[in-house]
């Protein structure tokens, strides 16, 4: 299958049948391989969740049935351009060892500052000594980073089968969904969302909102929120938002726990208590309710289609992890298309054994995230360009080339 689809994303995109004869060939391959390593630890040790790895066997696989020598590259936690031993990758190696072992890992990608820098020079020492390169990154492929978008203008190129069913699925969100269509969005930072939310808005029948950013919502909307995380500069935007015409539930019913208490892995100091939608002063929320979380769950259950990205709580704490469970429930129950796209709303899916009751589960929450609101994303557009392309009427969606 080559580029030429239905579906605007994958046209003019290289595939990997649209590589070169890859016996005796040596293929660079970015991947995705930011995966946990013991939470609540600074310590590296093993790696407790092999999600990504495995999502990327099939492609690695490929190449090597092909008679291909394959190198993997990959970045791990933020560095800040330097070497630290908290994110070396050794634990990492073991694990694509056991599952590929014909597969060489390069060192962390971001122990070095021409990475992010997207340094022409250190693009040259990534593609020394091979023959081809492929993509199988989604996760990173909204940054334009020298191991994203330096490698197609020098090697014959392609999307790995990973990055090509990410396309696929998220394609589906950007077409024609069954209706009605909900977005539940939650996570810790409004700022890094509304972009986003601004597009679905657009596109979804109803916005349902969780996490930390619910807080500056419900500011917006008049609320106390005692001590709760709030961005108090995007509370105008956020009262903005909340003036469409379109349906954006809020919670109603919130788990505080009070401001001076600890929260988080193995925590149990300080009392928590329900509070309806004005929290206490003195008092933090940190967890929808359970009569949000019923709420929620009636409008994803009844959803055609579903996208669901970040947690509604600080579910690492299991006090404050029934909402994010609930949520999770409600998307394996729904009998529409569910997306559940970001690393934490993925890992209570796993946490929950429901990883085979959600449509599709996306390695990244971030680049789902600009996808969706751009139409299109750098490591996507870098693909086009490479040399090996299929040709194209339009060349793919016209989108940002650097965010």
């Amino acid at each position: 299958m080559s580029g030429d689809s239905d579906n605007p994303l994958l046209r003019g995109l290289p595939l990997l049948s649209d590589l070169p004869d890859l016996k005796g060939a040596s293929v660079l391959v970015r991947v995705d391989f930011n995966v946990p390593l013991r939470p609540c630890t600074d310590a590296p040790s093993t790696v407790t969740d092999d999600f990504r790895i495995r999502a990327a066997l099939p492609t690695l696989e490929y190449l090597l049935a092909r008679g291909a020598t394959v190198t993997a590259c990959t970045h791990l936690g933020r560095p800040n351009g330097a070497p630290d031993p908290r994110y070396d990758l050794a634990p990492v190696r073991e694990e694509l060892a056991r599952l590929a072992p014909q597969v060489e890992l390069m060192e962390n990608l971001r122990f070095y500052p021409g990475e992010e820098q997207n340094d022409p020079a250190f693009v040259d020492k990534l593609i020394n000594g091979h023959d081809a390169y492929v993509n199988d990154a989604f996760g990173v492929s909204h940054r334009s980073h020298a191991s994203v978008v330096g490698p197609p203008q020098r090697l014959p190129s392609a999307a790995g089968l990973l990055l090509q069913r990410e396309i696929e699925a998220l394609g589906a969100l950007l077409g024609s969904p069954a209706r009605p269509f909900v977005a539940v969005v939650g996570g810790a930072k409004v700022a890094d969302k509304l972009g986003v939310l601004r597009s679905l808005l657009t596109r979804v029948d109803a916005l349902v909102v969780g996490g930390g950013m619910a807080f500056t919502f419900l500011a917006a909307a008049g609320h106390d929120i005692g001590a709760s995380m709030v961005d108090e500069d995007r509370i105008p935007e956020c009262a903005e938002l909340l003036r469409s015409d379109k349906p954006i539930l809020l919670p109603t019913d919130i788990v505080a726990l009070e401001a001076e208490a600890s929260f988080g892995c193995d925590c149990t100091d300080g009392a928590s208590q329900t509070v309806g939608s004005d929290i206490p002063d003195g008092w933090r929320g940190l967890d929808i309710g359970p009569a949000t979380a019923a709420a929620y769950r009636q409008r994803i259950e009844s959803a055609g289609t579903v996208l669901w990205n970040g947690p509604m709580g600080a579910f690492e704490d299991v006090r404050f992890s029934a909402g994010t469970a609930e949520v999770a429930r409600a998307m394996a129950a729904c009998s529409g298309y569910t997306v559940v796209g970001g690393g934490d709303s993925a890992a209570a899916v796993d946490a929950l054994g429901l990883d085979d009751c959600i449509s599709f589960i996306s390695t990244g929450g971030g680049a789902s995230l600009e996808l969706l609101e751009y139409g299109d994303l750098p490591g996507l557009a870098a693909l086009r360009g490479a040399s090996n392309a299929p040709s194209s009427e339009d060349g793919g969606p016209q989108g940002p080339t650097d965010q």
